[in-house]
């Protein structure tokens, strides 16, 4: 297990900095604090918000500092976890290749089955009227925070105890299956699929100019002229300007824009191994792609606290049924679903468990998992539209750190033995 101490401790706290802000901002001055999210940054303007005319097509489009945040800026973060996601698959020792994985990827797929099964079962249960109400929001309690659930693992586990790989491994499926969804479930407007052609477009053009193209060059040429001119004279350049354009296509088709760059990680040269999840090492890459995601690092810490700030603003007299079926959905569903199928991969398929985890230690691993925070919020927020609903559902996303102390104690229950080293 490499280190990701500063990753987490960086992105983590200025996050819960950003959502404490916005939580006591919206409880003492509601007003000031919903007037300030949605500032208009330019209106009538090429990109943002649509705002719809009586025949349904779009009148005019309004920046505002929430769009600004939520569907610009945080496409940097999802290109990050796409950055992981990608490597983790194409590389030949890729942690989501192989035998390996195959056990944390059907508990993936319980993780997320078992809280969709009691979010929309009990909110059936609350009576017609609830349900339908609710119902849009299925996915929000099927997401796992990264950064907090391997904060969380580290103290339960130790940060020697294979179960802490498990538990990194069970996320980054987890996100990859959280960016389809809300590719797929969750679109921004009116579909108009034709306008992926041109993040497509994009994302060939500079994989076949910037990447393929020197390269095929440099065969059979050791000291790849050809490869290093266009690393140290044009960097990162071409990829940027692909992923604007491919952005806009995303947000022009209707998919919600801050999936919008994830077409161009793939384009982009990367080493041909990786250290690890967010390892320090990866600094000693000199691959394009890890020193644009390092690059990167830093901005990103900023986005996530003002994230943090425009999404976790939620009155506490707000709380109502969907805060409690997002969390039980996540503190239920998700050990729940984790226990059930992890078993079934380990013990009737015969996949197996990493050496030194036993099964108990799915259910402590599920609980971790609970910990929807981050994506649950984002999720949230395109979910449903702007009201009680979702501030209600967002409270529950922010309750979700209770799984960090259920954790703890489910450690103590099950015996865990902490292995540091």
């Amino acid at each position: 297990m490499y280190r990701v101490w500063n990753f987490i401790t960086n992105y983590s706290l200025l996050l819960i900095l950003g959502a404490l802000t916005a939580l006591i901002w919206a409880n003492i001055d509601a007003d000031g604090y919903h007037h300030f999210i949605h500032m208009v940054i330019w209106d009538h303007a090429p990109i943002g918000e649509a705002h719809l005319a009586a025949d349904g097509t779009v009148a005019y489009r309004e920046l505002s500092l929430h769009y600004l945040i939520n569907d610009m800026l945080m496409a940097f973060f999802f290109a990050i976890a796409a950055k992981e996601v990608w490597e983790a698959v194409i590389l030949q020792e890729g942690s989501l290749r192989g035998k390996k994985a195959a056990t944390p990827l059907f508990a993936t797929a319980g993780g997320m089955l078992g809280p969709i099964a009691v979010y929309l079962g009990l909110a059936l249960v609350l009576g017609s009227d609830t349900f339908d109400a609710v119902k849009n929001g299925w996915a929000i309690p099927t997401a796992t925070d990264i950064a907090f659930s391997y904060l969380v693992g580290r103290l339960v586990f130790g940060a020697g105890h294979p179960a802490v790989r498990f538990l990194l491994l069970l996320a980054i499926a987890d996100d990859a299956a959280g960016l389809i969804i809300l590719a797929i479930f969750y679109p921004s407007g009116e579909l108009g699929p034709e306008w992926l052609l041109l993040s497509l477009g994009a994302a060939v053009g500079v994989f076949l100019l910037c990447n393929y193209l020197p390269r095929r060059l440099d065969r059979h040429n050791q000291l790849r002229p050809n490869s290093t001119w266009m690393r140290r004279k044009l960097t990162f350049w071409p990829y940027l300007i692909a992923a604007c354009i491919s952005w806009y296509g995303f947000m022009r088709a209707g998919i919600h824009p801050a999936l919008g760059l994830l077409p161009i990680v793939p384009t982009i040269p990367h080493a041909d191994r990786a250290f690890g999840f967010f390892s320090e090492a990866e600094v000693y890459l000199s691959d394009l792609l890890n020193y644009i995601e390092h690059a990167l690092k830093h901005p990103v810490e900023i986005i996530l606290f003002f994230f943090g700030l425009m999404n976790a603003g939620v009155e506490f007299s707000s709380i109502s049924e969907p805060t409690w079926l997002v969390l039980a959905g996540l503190l239920i569903g998700k050990p729940i679903g984790i226990v059930i199928f992890g078993s079934i991969g380990a013990h009737v398929l015969r996949l197996g468990l990493p050496e030194g985890m036993r099964t108990i230690d799915l259910l402590v691993v599920g609980c971790v998992a609970a910990i929807g925070f981050t994506v649950s919020l984002f999720i949230a927020s395109v979910a449903f539209d702007a009201g009680p609903v979702q501030d209600a559902a967002k409270m529950g996303a922010l309750f979700s750190f209770a799984a960090a102390v259920i954790s703890v104690l489910a450690g103590i229950v099950c015996r865990v033995k902490k292995v540091n080293v």
